[in-house]
């Protein structure tokens, strides 16, 4: 089944405050909604545009724990723009959604969860590819209902 921008959904974390500082929490399966297979951070320079890719199978959970992010979705038909700045939010984004991200803010980084290892076949780098995928798959689900 196609996912969709209406998938995407925003996630409050666990947050803890004390005197000498702020806790946040991502369990998979618990606050993150999928088992966590890999887990990794970029920091890039104000204005710096990272992302521009779908997946094919993997789901992934953003959170920026630092400074603020833009992150436009793309599901082929929608898009929606999300901005990523509270220490105890994340952006749960299925597979099949085109991504972009804009760092906004000096020191940004942006924290990515993902439910699967890195494959390099999953990906998907081209806008033109992607909305051809996104059609086929469109056609697909189309005649799968009329059976």
């Amino acid at each position: 089944m196609l996912n969709s921008i209406k998938d995407i959904r925003l996630i409050k974390l666990a947050y803890f405050t004390e005197d000498n500082g702020e806790l946040i929490v991502m369990e998979g399966k618990r606050h993150v909604p999928f088992a966590i297979a890999r887990v990794f951070a970029v920091r890039a320079p104000v204005g710096s545009v990272r992302g521009e890719h779908a997946h094919k199978a993997c789901t992934q959970f953003l959170s920026c724990p630092k400074g603020r992010v833009k992150v436009v979705c793309d599901d082929g038909s929608l898009t929606q723009e999300y901005i990523l700045k509270d220490f105890n939010e994340g952006l749960l984004i299925p597979f099949g959604i085109w991504v972009r991200y804009t760092y906004e803010v000096p020191d940004s980084i942006l924290t990515v969860l993902c439910d699967r290892p890195y494959e390099v076949s999953d990906y998907i780098r081209d806008y033109g590819e992607f909305k051809s995928y996104r059609q086929t798959d469109r056609l697909t689900e189309k005649g799968r209902s009329k059976v």
